[in-house]
């Protein structure tokens, strides 16, 4: 639920000035990535010369430098582990690609180095964004606020200087620098950042504002209630380190079992070379059935099980619009069994629009007419309701006449002269007398009821129309709701921090019964908590700061991609790149596809590592017939997961050329703004 704020630094308070742009962690800033880059591009270096028969020492000293520069990270770490008395896959898979060059296989070795060191690139990268993303939360808050002091003076002071019962004073258009209660002054608040609502909120006194919020055409004094270091600001930072931190590691389904089958591989290896050596059988005949044993019973195919139907999903999906960050995610996406739901920006389109026009009886105007009049006498305003006005009148193609005198009241409304009459838009509340007809109350109780916004309309102090305004729900969001509803089960359940009202009938229209409205940060947090208490595998699907935290604690975590915050885009586990609801139920699919494939590649795997090792134990299994042997798990199980690249495996909304193109832009366009 992004505001302007989320998207445009030049809205930045006037008397805080920005610091120097955020810079994010260039991948190749990071170790990993650069020895992962090097070890792919040595490896794609020597295959062709080694597959077209060229000099050996020319392919040889290439696949050396590939296991050097891929290879060395995994195994010191290896090594490191074994100091603390525990074997990791790691360095198990270095040693059978060791092995595997030690007999002849070094394709097949290098391949396996190469595999390992993108994947551990790749999950620095992430950690590495993430940590950047947080960190840049901080510049929500100013870095600056005004100080009154008690003798009426003003100084500028470091916002994180600020102590609970300091005065401060916050100008139109400003970020507001900690959290208070106003004491005086009357403005529009955009506070979308903190709870998500898609409008601004009128503030006066003694009405509670927040660090980072933008402040609207009026000036606030506001009395300072909390630190900042206990702003709602700095907890959401908190609880997105805290729930990225405590976040139990994620493993694939293999790495849960890598302590074992690598000790036991180890000991069997060991005992296969020694055992007949013991009883007299020749040094070579020992080492050769030792090596066969390693080779035949290494978890190459084993591991292939996993990451080929995995990827192929993510390729997949990224086709059609949906960015899953790693295998993890997708084999988390594929355990979910229960979503929850953002509001603002997720389920609705996040714009106010202008869902309904209503001439008041009398007024002898028709919709048409009471459109024209408000939009004229709104145009000048910058105001989110009238923007939603004007741009209604321009689509529906109506002439605005010019304003004179306009003037806008935060809370109450504007007020311009049109076409020589005086046109008065604005609150019901504050523009309609107490005593006003029943039937314009109706009206207006119809609409507030329905879960829009009234605004009422006047011509020379007459009432004559009410337009109501309202977020659009998205048009794939019921669609989407009852996909959800029979994958997992159980429908989904609407998180937002708008108020009960709008929540309850959007969230009727888009099919959802259990609405938790009037949230903050910390309570779509616990939220989400109280659901994996209960045992489940919690889906949050958001868009903005506010979300980020239940995108960290959750099982997994989606956002809306193209008007999503910086934090969201980074904290989620997912991105959908063009906003389209109906992929949520798609994405979710092709995981559970990903999982039953991965199942039975472990099956087939299981069953020749089976066959192989028992014939090497028990008989003379040749070695060119276990490499084969070994290598045709490997291609079965790596064929049968790239069956997931098919078009046919997509259940969701057809393909369009332009998404790889989108996908790469959400890079791109967040590196713009970040060197803007």
């Amino acid at each position: 639920m992004p505001s302007a704020l989320d998207q445009r630094p030049a809205r930045a308070a006037a008397g805080s000035p920005p610091g120097p742009p955020r810079r994010r962690t260039r991948i190749l800033a990071l170790p990993e990535a650069r020895w992962a880059l090097a070890a792919l591009v040595l490896f794609l270096l020597a295959l062709p010369l080694y597959l077209l028969g060229a000099p050996a020492w020319l392919w040889g000293t290439l696949f050396a430098a590939t296991y050097a520069t891929g290879g060395w990270e995994p195994g010191w770490e290896g090594l490191k582990a074994l100091k603390d008395r525990t074997l990791d896959v790691d360095l198990l898979m270095v040693v059978a690609a060791l092995g595997a060059a030690s007999i002849g296989q070094v394709l097949d070795g290098a391949l396996l180095i190469v595999i390992f060191a993108t994947s551990g690139a790749l999950e620095a990268v992430a950690t590495t964004r993430t940590a950047d993303s947080v960190r840049g939360l901080l510049d929500l808050a100013p870095s600056t606020a005004t100080r009154l002091l008690p003798d009426g003076t003003e100084e500028s002071v470091d916002a994180a200087r600020l102590k609970a019962g300091d005065t401060i004073l916050v100008r139109p258009g400003e970020r507001v620098g900690g959290d208070g209660r106003v004491l005086d002054g009357a403005s529009d608040v955009d506070q979308a950042t903190i709870t998500g609502e898609p409008l601004p909120v009128a503030k006066r006194a003694g009405d509670e504002v927040f660090a980072g919020t933008v402040n609207g055409t009026g000036a606030l004094r506001v009395r300072v209630e909390r630190d900042p270091a206990d702003s709602v600001i700095a907890r959401i930072v908190r609880m997105v380190e805290e729930a990225s931190g405590t976040k139990a590691p994620t493993q694939l389904f293999i790495e849960k079992i890598e302590q074992r089958y690598s000790i036991g591989m180890v000991v069997a290896t060991l005992a296969v070379f020694a055992v007949p050596l013991a009883f007299g059988d020749a040094l070579q005949s020992a080492l050769l059935r030792a090596m066969t044993f390693m080779i035949v019973a290494s978890p190459c195919a084993v591991v292939l099980s996993t990451m080929p139907p995995l990827l192929s999903a993510i390729a997949n999906a990224g086709r059609h619009g949906v960015l899953v960050k790693s295998a993890v995610v997708m084999e988390r996406l594929g355990q979910i069994d229960a979503v929850a739901l953002d509001k603002t920006g997720t389920l609705t389109e996040g714009t106010p629009r202008v869902t309904d026009i209503r001439p008041l009886p009398g007024s002898a105007l028709t919709e048409d007419e009471v459109l024209a009049l408000a939009a004229s006498a709104e145009h000048p305003s910058e105001h989110p309701l009238a923007r939603a006005v004007v741009d209604a009148a321009r689509e529906g193609g109506l002439v605005l006449a010019d304003a004179g005198d306009f003037t806008s009241v935060p809370g109450q409304g504007v007020t311009a002269v049109v076409a020589g009459r005086t046109v008065q838009v604005g609150s019901p509340a504050r523009l309609l007398p107490a005593d006003a007809d029943p039937a314009r109350r109706k009206m207006v109780r119809e609409l507030e009821d329905a879960g829009r916004t009234a605004v009422a309309v006047l011509r020379d102090g007459v009432p004559v129309g009410v337009l109501g305004i309202a977020d659009r729900l998205r048009p794939d969001a019921a669609a989407t709701v009852a996909a959800l509803t029979r994958l997992t089960g159980r429908a989904p359940v609407l998180l937002t921090g708008d108020n009960e009202r709008a929540a309850r009938h959007l969230a009727a229209e888009a099919g959802i019964t259990d609405v938790r409205s009037g949230l903050l940060p910390q309570d779509k947090v616990t939220a989400v908590r109280e659901g994996e208490e209960r045992g489940r595998k919690v889906l949050v699907v958001g868009d903005g700061v506010n979300d980020a935290p239940a995108l960290a604690a959750a099982h997994c975590g989606i956002a809306m991609g193209k008007a999503g915050s910086d934090l969201a885009l980074e904290t989620a586990d997912a991105v959908v790149v063009r906003d389209e609801l109906a992929t949520l139920p798609a994405v979710v699919d092709l995981a559970r596809a990903a999982r039953r494939l991965i199942v039975q590649n472990l099956v087939v795997a299981g069953v020749f590592i089976t066959v192989l090792v028992a014939w090497d134990l028990i008989g003379t299994l040749p070695l060119p017939l276990g490499v084969a042997g070994h290598e045709g798990s490997t291609v079965i199980v790596g064929l049968n997961g790239l069956r997931l690249l098919r078009e046919a495996a997509w259940t969701g909304p057809a393909r369009d050329t332009k998404n790889i193109k989108n996908i790469k832009n959400v890079e791109n366009i967040k590196d713009a703004e970040d060197t803007a």
